[in-house]
């Protein structure tokens, strides 16, 4: 189906952890911001997860708990479970247990990030590896020059395997996994839980093991990617939906929906592909207000790219404007970052739409203060025709 202007949107919150602020405050404006999200007509509630930086988020299924708790009936769910740091049968029964709390809600997304990061630890040389507290030896390599495709900036993909094998993430990533756990390949982790859901799950040895609960659970499986690699040739060859992440991934988002479209299969979840495209946004009541209040966004994407992990979200008020290299670092992101009044950004964002032809997009929208991140989801929701 073609994409059109008034196609559902849905949330994506990372629950970020403001300057001077803490992680309580930061789950308590998740929950009002899921009950807001509710009110203003959005279709899902999704949270992403983290470790060990200033986001809150780090165990999506708790905390899907909570907001489905304080919630009625928007959609809940993970953006994404890493699989690469658990196990199927973990996932599937915490998702089971979701389930059976709030059956017919619960939406699990599956992402391939830990997977990645385990690839890049392994292939990365120890012996001029950084010290575990400093962050890597060099910066990723600068993005090119962007182009402008029917209204949307692609920019030249950002080289991620600098980052990847960052020394702090190498040893973060360790204290997530067992001692000396191999992460499985991601095709076959999905098609464990696929099997478990559907209760036709057989051990390597043959036993036959049925998830109490998780079989039967009535949740939504969707598949997270940044890259035509293998989450879309998985999404596509299981007919699952898959979300291919903008916010986090601009220079490859038409490269991973194409991949995607290119290896569907039908499917009992799915007759045709189904494509939700995600943007990073700030509305206010105008132009100049919304780039005042997105003017740290910049710094914490540095904060990230540079390898020391997200920072606790900036207070524009008092912090001094990025050097010209850190800019350029994150000049990618900030150009396809969607700020300003909502018709400015209700109009990029119709654009995304037409050139991915999503069926959904899915907003996610960080301000240092809360107010302020309430007003632009309820902009754009009042923009858009939700409400």
């Amino acid at each position: 189906m073609p994409f059109h202007d008034h196609a559902p949107l849905s949330v994506l919150d990372l629950a970020p952890i403001s300057e001077g602020s803490n992680p309580a405050a930061a789950l308590a404006n998740t929950i009002d911001l899921a009950q807001h999200a509710e009110q203003w007509g959005y279709r899902r509630y999704w949270v992403a997860e983290h470790h060990f930086v200033a986001v809150a988020g780090s165990n999506p299924a708790v905390l899907i708990g909570q907001i489905a708790g304080a919630t009625t009936t928007i959609r809940v769910g993970s953006a994404a479970v890493q699989i690469g740091q658990t196990t199927a049968a973990s996932v599937v029964e915490s998702f089971g247990l979701l389930d059976a709390f709030h059956p017919g809600r619960i939406d699990l997304g599956l992402g391939r990030s830990g997977q990645r990061r385990a690839e890049a630890v392994r292939a990365a040389p120890t012996a001029s590896a950084p010290a575990p507290s400093t962050p890597a030896a060099t910066l990723p390599r600068l993005p090119g020059p962007s182009r402008v495709v029917d209204g949307v900036v692609i920019p030249d993909p950002f080289d991620v395997s600098a980052l990847l094998a960052n020394s702090r993430l190498a040893r973060s990533f360790e204290v997530l996994a067992q001692p000396g756990a191999q992460t499985p390949d991601f095709a076959e982790q999905v098609a464990d839980i696929a099997a478990l859901l559907e209760g036709t799950y057989r051990s390597p040895s043959g036993l036959e093991l049925h998830a109490v609960p998780g079989e039967g659970a009535d949740v939504e499986l969707w598949i997270f990617g940044s890259s035509k690699g293998q989450s879309a040739q998985v999404a596509g060859a299981r007919g699952l939906p898959f979300v291919a992440n903008y916010h986090v991934s601009p220079g490859t988002t038409l490269e991973a929906v194409q991949a995607y479209r290119a290896a569907f299969r039908p499917s009992a979840v799915l007759a045709e592909p189904y494509v939700v495209v995600s943007a990073d946004v700030v509305v206010a009541e105008d132009d100049d207000t919304a780039r005042h209040l997105a003017s740290t966004y910049g710094h914490w994407v540095y904060s990230i790219r540079s390898g020391h992990g997200a920072v606790e979200y900036p207070d524009p008020a008092t912090t001094p404007p990025l050097d010209d290299a850190q800019r350029a670092l994150v000049a990618d992101r900030l150009e396809t970052q969607f700020v300003g009044s909502p018709d400015t950004v209700v109009e990029r964002l119709a654009a995304l739409g037409r050139l991915t032809d999503a069926d959904e997009l899915v907003i996610t929208s960080v301000t240092h203060d809360h107010v302020d991140r309430l007003r632009s989801h309820e902009l754009l929701a009042k923009e858009w025709g939700l409400i």
